[in-house]
């Protein structure tokens, strides 16, 4: 990580914030292509490698977007002819108003998975141009990008959960990381932890009601389900959920959970005393070992997430971006030309995650979804020595490879944290009990954001 980088949990705030997602659930967002009597728009064909012409690329500013700015350049060599404005721009503030109004109007963007659903009669469908990369590209990438069959969103990164874990305390306590096959596992390696160390409480679980969401939503991921299915009724009530709330109130109720903001002070302080030492997280956290912690450092290691059934999946997605063409955009060819570069295409996807000024050892916070850029035996970023040397390229992308296909994130998503992000705090406080988690979430998000879209 660079000095420069803007926590993920910043980044994914911003992009599902309530302000920026009420525009994108307004009554037009609400629609699905073609429900009001529009056919959704289809980019087919791809130009040639001589093709001219100039477009307009948005992405955020941060560490990121010099990311991108050196993507860009790789692309500018191989397509000497077409000219990139690559812009740094508050997206989550902009676009969606900017999609709706079709007034100044980039080529191309970044773009939170979670908006592509309820924006999707503003873009371009994609569907014919991924056919050849379809085979290839994680399912669970496709799915989220899909809006009645069709694809809207061009997949770029993955973001598999992952076990992190102090290595020495684990070793102390006498458990052994290769046997947390499970999350009774984790548990009773907890409970170990604990009683190696009485002031311990090994699991960290997420104080801030959206990333507790988003954590929730890995966990049902994990199963096969999430809060909602492709029609957008909510399945909130069922056997995979049950799971989740009931592990996280035994967690609770053996003491075994500290309840803290994401990589906020009491967070970060609870880390590096040996309080925590199992976090359950997105590939992301990454950025703490490497940024952040010094007593910890080179102490923390990652492994797959464990599995609610034995044999099951051993990973989920949390989070994630891909990039997405305007329907009234004045270059869109050239746009999905760039794309296809970054996204599917050599030396692209390597300038992207490979080692760059910005991040000398490579882009360690996500992987490529598509399938032959996220080869164990060809990493895209080095062995990371906060990590103590782990390669984490290689737990990383094994993890992607069994994360389940979902259902389109509905265009409601955020808001519903006002409910069951809210209702999962208060049963990690001890005040609410699974079923009046699923029963009051449930109630509230149909009455409010499903009936009413």
């Amino acid at each position: 990580m660079s000095r420069s980088f803007v926590p993920r949990r910043s980044v994914l705030r911003g992009a599902l914030g309530a302000g920026a997602l009420a525009a994108a659930a307004g009554p037009l967002a609400a629609c699905a292509p073609g429900s009001s009597g529009s056919e959704p728009r289809k980019l087919a064909g791809t130009p040639s490698a001589s093709a001219k012409g100039e477009i307009t690329i948005w992405s955020r500013s941060g560490d990121l977007f010099k990311v991108f700015d050196a993507a860009i350049d790789a692309f500018r060599k191989a397509h000497p002819g077409i000219k990139v404005n690559h812009q740094a721009v508050d997206i989550d503030a902009k676009l969606a108003n900017t999609l709706i109004s079709g007034a100044d109007l980039p080529d191309g963007s970044f773009w939170d998975d979670a908006k592509i659903g309820g924006q999707a009669e503003h873009l371009y469908d994609l569907t014919d141009l991924i056919a050849p990369y379809r085979d290839k590209t994680s399912a669970y990438k496709l799915s989220v990008n899909t809006v009645e069959g069709r694809i809207y969103g061009v997949p770029w990164d993955l973001d598999p959960g992952l076990l992190w874990y102090r290595e020495d305390l684990l070793e102390d306590a006498g458990v052994d990381p290769a046997g947390l096959k499970t999350y009774d596992d984790l548990l009773a390696a907890a409970r170990s932890l604990r009683e190696k160390n009485p002031k311990a409480r090994p699991l960290h679980m997420e104080k801030d009601p959206f990333l507790g969401q988003l954590w929730l939503e890995m966990l049902a991921g994990q199963q096969g389900t999430s809060l909602a299915d492709a029609d957008g009724q909510v399945r909130l009530d069922s056997k995979e959920y049950r799971n989740i709330l009931n592990w996280v109130r035994d967690a609770v109720d053996d003491d075994l959970v500290t309840h803290a903001e994401y990589l906020k002070q009491a967070d970060l302080a609870a880390l590096e005393n040996g309080q925590q030492a199992l976090v359950p997280w997105a590939v992301w956290w990454s950025f703490a070992p490497q940024q952040l912690l010094k007593k910890g450092k080179g102490k923390w290691r990652a492994a797959p997430l464990p599995a609610w059934t034995p044999g099951g999946a051993r990973s989920g997605a949390m989070g994630g971006s891909s990039f997405i063409i305007p329907a009234k955009a004045k270059n869109p060819e050239l746009a999905w030309l760039l794309y296809e570069f970054l996204c599917f295409k050599e030396p692209g996807y390597s300038a992207v995650y490979g080692p760059s000024e910005v991040y000398p050892g490579g882009l360690t916070t996500s992987v490529p979804s598509y399938g032959p850029a996220r080869r164990p035996d060809k990493p895209l970023f080095e062995p990371v020595d906060a990590l103590g040397g782990q390669d984490l390229w290689k737990v990383a992308v094994d993890a992607a490879d069994t994360i389940p296909s979902a259902a389109p994130i509905p265009a409601w998503w955020a808001k519903s944290v006002d409910y069951l992000g809210n209702n999962l705090q208060r049963l990690i406080e001890g005040k609410m009990a699974p079923d009046d988690v699923i029963d009051d979430s449930t109630k509230k998000i149909q009455r409010n954001l499903v009936d009413r879209a």
